[in-house]
């Protein structure tokens, strides 16, 4: 008898392989099973007809490394058929950490990936101060979904060099030995990855750049030894001109890689996106990928698989907070605030207090032909005609009087929004997705950059296996479809492979029963919404889908028509996992 049988669904078993009709069956948290029909008993049976069924997927850059000391559930990244994750990303995270150094650590996450502090602080268990022990923190949490963990240069070097590694000052030789030590330790004990961050906007809330940003070659090289002697994980890593503003830097930065890889035979996982500055500057760093690799180095961009949005509003992000006028104001209940944002004076008060040269409002500027509202849902691929430039020329308006109007029209409205703006500020130069679907398809690319558990006040862009499954595969018109198979593969089996995760990523018998039964023809992003559910009640911008009939993560049903069943499957993952 097994455990649980799906049967009559269409298998898309995440290899690439074309979908076919099988059946498979579950023991315990294996896959027992697959073949195009079996008839057994079973505790549970699930009918997929008319369903698709497709390995549960991979999540390779999140943020949860707080979040997953609380959070069973693991949303919004549990709500799209994700059932593993790896969170350490970008450099950041909370271990090692010495009991005086953990608000600093909580502060640079704060200002690198927007996840409010007080929420961290009072969240946060602080049961570990080794690496090796927050592992075994991880491992004692109960979680709907498997997690991964990156050792992250910043809290590392802040471990060993205290304010000097803080303050970005160079290491010595001992500091590099102390830390490299860590590694070592940090590797056997089951981190996947060291990850470091080296781009200098990413800075905590007090404006000092991550730990490690501007590490020189020697000591990276000397921190990846570890790794390299031991024969497992991979380098990540934010580059340096991720944001498009230096393409210099950005080409400097695949040398880098280059040689690092080549030096220790270690795969390097780095960031690459089309950023508005530059928008065709990710042409000439794949094609030096490309060549590198040709010489034997192994570098894998992970790529976007959905332009990068902000949610702009009178909730989340707002270019209109760098003025006092708003600020005054902010504290005020939505409806309180609008009848006075309404008023001209307030108005015109608040954009002749504008400082043009703020970052938001650079990042604002620079993709105005690329930023459209949510009047009829999300956006996926929108025509660039309605955008909020064009409409402002059209207008004879200043764009931020236009966007300031439309910010107040449609908030308030009794539908609960509060009036969303969606800024594409990367990967939607062009006005389409073909640049992205260039991407996807160039080799050695890997799909990611979710960034679950992070940027809570403006993005979530978690939601990207549902965007992958509902626009690129099924509803997409101005371009080129990806198949079902290759969109399966590249959430499941790509990022898999990526973290030598071997047993989970295809549904194959022997492999971890982590599978997904969809309705790929109800799957549908719901518009984004503002969740007060952090603690503290701190808020989150989340965005759940419809059409995810059940997810199951090692065997059991965690997730059933979009609903948490509130079971606790997940385990940490400690180091590369083989069949």
């Amino acid at each position: 008898m097994f455990d649980v049988l799906i049967r009559n669904g269409t298998l898309v078993d995440g290899t690439g392989a074309p979908r076919r009709r099988a059946d498979v069956a579950v023991s315990g948290d294996r896959i027992a099973e697959v073949a195009p029909s079996i008839d057994a008993e079973a505790l549970h049976r699930i009918d997929a007809e008319g369903k698709i069924v497709t390995p549960g997927f991979v999540d390779p850059h999140t943020h949860y490394d707080g979040q997953v000391t609380w959070d069973p559930e693991m949303g919004p990244s549990s709500w799209h058929g994700v059932t593993s994750v790896v969170m350490g990303n970008c450099g950041v995270g909370f271990a090692p950490a010495h009991p005086e150094r953990r608000q600093w650590l909580i502060e640079l996450m704060e200002g690198v990936e927007d996840i409010p502090g007080a929420a961290l602080s009072e969240g946060i268990r602080w049961d570990w101060e080794s690496f090796p022990e927050y592992l075994d923190a991880v491992e004692r949490s109960q979680t709907a979904i498997d997690v991964a963990s990156q050792l992250a240069h910043g809290a590392l070097r802040a471990y060993v060099m205290g304010e000097r590694g803080g303050a970005n000052e160079p290491a010595t030789a001992d500091d590099v030995k102390a830390m490299a030590r860590i590694v070592r330790e940090s590797v056997e004990a089951g981190a996947v990855a060291f990850s470091t961050n080296r781009l200098p906007g990413h800075t905590s809330i007090h404006g000092v750049p991550v730990p490690g940003t501007f590490a020189p070659h020697e000591e990276l090289l000397e921190l990846l030894r570890p790794l390299q002697e031991l024969g497992r994980g991979i380098f990540q890593v934010v580059p340096a001109g991720a944001m498009g503003e230096d393409p210099a830097a950005s080409m400097s930065e695949i040398e880098l890689y280059r040689r690092l890889s080549l030096d220790t035979g270690l795969t390097v996982n780095f960031t690459l996106a089309q950023m508005n500055p530059h928008p065709d500057l990710w042409r000439e760093m794949l094609d030096a990928v490309e060549a590198a690799n040709a010489e034997g180095a192994r570098l894998v961009p992970q790529v976007q698989g959905r332009p990068a949005g902000m949610l702009m509003s009178w909730e989340t992000f707002n270019p209109f907070v760098v003025s006092a006028a708003y600020r005054e104001l902010a504290p005020m209940p939505l409806p309180e605030r609008l009848e006075r944002l309404r008023e001209p004076q307030t108005r015109q008060r608040i954009l002749d207090e504008l400082d043009l040269s703020s970052p938001a409002l650079g990042i604002l500027r620079n993709s105005l032909d690329t930023s459209f509202t949510l009047d009829g849902g999300p956006v996926f691929e929108p025509d660039p005609v309605p955008a909020l430039g064009r409409g402002a020329e059209r207008e004879g308006r200043e764009p931020l009087e236009l966007i300031y109007d439309l910010m107040c029209e449609r908030a308030g409205d009794g539908d609960g929004q509060p009036g969303w703006i969606h800024v594409l500020f990367a990967g939607y130069k062009g006005g389409s997705l073909g640049d992205l679907e260039e991407m996807l398809d160039r080799p050695y690319t890997v799909v990611g950059l979710a960034d679950g558990g992070a940027h809570c006040s403006m993005i979530c862009d978690a939601s990207l296996p549902t965007f992958m499954l509902q626009h690129w595969v099924r509803d997409r018109e101005r371009g080129k479809r990806l198949s079902l198979e290759q969109a399966v593969r590249m959430l499941s089996k790509d990022p898999a492979d990526l973290y030598e995760l071997g047993d989970r990523g295809v549904v194959a018998p022997g492999r971890r029963a982590d599978l997904n039964v969809i309705d790929l023809d109800a799957l549908e992003l719901q518009l984004p919404e503002i969740l007060y559910d952090l603690p503290t009640g701190a808020k989150r911008v989340v965005q759940r889908a419809s059409g995810y009939d059940w997810t199951l993560c090692a065997g059991e049903v965690t997730f059933r028509d979009g609903n948490y069943t509130w079971a606790t499957p997940g385990q940490l993952v400690r180091g590369p996992q083989r069949l």
